[in-house]
């Protein structure tokens, strides 16, 4: 665990320059120590471009912001190949996406296409342009943004793209503690014209390096068998809430399965130890299968809150 410190530094780094919102910024550090994919949904002002810029800041790595609209064109993401006359012979030119840490704001408004070309890129960590493919940085992440209110001239994201999220976070408003805190240290910016954090000794090395040290995180087989009921329980709700038997159309794939292992040894790790607990499961799963519940016509209707059936499954599977 030689890179844990390390780790533990730029949590702090990142607490120091973001009030509150501290399940974000873990679950930011644990995407990059799994590889994976983040996608945050909250209300405008809630520090979101704020916390993934520090995040990159932190690990000095380079980022890019992406503002989807509607006439997003996939070149705006992967880059295009441009002719170049002294050569007689086109060339590419790298897109936004070949940055190591990409926000991808108000992500549902784009359309179908540029969905596809993220896609690829998520998944694959690659991007084909002209028929040939280009690989992405190794510490390549995405945490996108959508907005839970406004849903004119937006595009629901598949659920084929949904399911390529690590995590679905959901973010709340602050505290007045957290809130006046906000304003105080907004009002000492002002003042002294810099309240910049001394930014962590982290690098894009010693991430890749610590992704190594939480693979290693022990799980024990009873754990394995929890995570593996508890999925399994989204797709035969009949059995363990008969209350919620008609309110989900399709349960969470195996890759839920992965990801909940994925985030536990994360949370493990960055709780300093070497090895994955229970707690650390029921800690992350809610974020690991929020997205990857499809509700049926009837649990549209009846407004079912997947945060509710979540919370009545975790006591209803038991604890090994």
């Amino acid at each position: 665990m030689e890179q844990q410190a390390r780790i533990l530094e730029l949590r702090h780094y990142l607490e120091g320059v973001i009030v509150g919102q501290h399940r974000l910024l873990d679950r930011l550090i644990v995407s990059l120590l799994t590889g994976g994919h983040v996608l945050v949904e909250g209300l405008p002002g809630l520090a979101k471009t704020l916390s993934i810029k520090t995040l990159a800041s932190g690990v000095h790595a380079g980022f890019q912001r992406i503002q989807f609209t509607p006439d997003l064109l996939p070149g705006d993401l992967t880059g295009t190949e441009i002719y170049n006359p002294v050569s007689h012979g086109f060339e590419f030119r790298a897109g936004p996406l070949f940055h190591e840490i990409v926000l991808a704001d108000e992500i549902n408004r784009a359309p179908a296409k540029v969905q596809s070309a993220l896609l690829e890129a998520m998944q694959e960590q690659q991007v084909t342009v002209g028929g040939t493919s280009h690989p992405l940085p190794p510490l390549f992440m995405v945490m996108a943004t959508q907005n839970p209110l406004e849903q004119a001239g937006t595009y629901p994201l598949p659920e084929a793209q949904l399911d390529r999220f690590l995590m679905h976070v959901e973010l709340q408003y602050p505290t007045a503690d957290e809130e006046l805190e906000i304003m105080r240290r907004d009002r000492a910016r002002l003042l002294s014209g810099n309240n910049a954090a001394a930014e962590p000794l982290v690098t894009v090395d010693t991430i890749l390096a610590a992704r190594k040290e939480v693979v290693a995180v022990h799980i024990a087989p009873e754990l394995e068998q929890y995570i593996v009921a508890l999925v399994g329980a989204t797709r035969a709700l009949e059995k363990w809430l008969p209350d919620y038997a008609d309110v989900i159309e399709v349960g969470a794939s195996p890759r839920a399965s992965l990801a909940i292992a994925q985030v536990a040894t994360a949370e493990a790790y960055l709780q300093g130890r070497d090895y994955v607990i229970p707690d650390d499961i029921l800690a992350v799963a809610p974020d690991c299968l929020r997205h990857r519940l499809v509700l049926s016509m009837a649990g549209l209707m009846k407004k079912t809150d997947r945060n509710e059936l979540l919370a009545q499954l975790l006591k209803a599977v038991p604890i090994p």
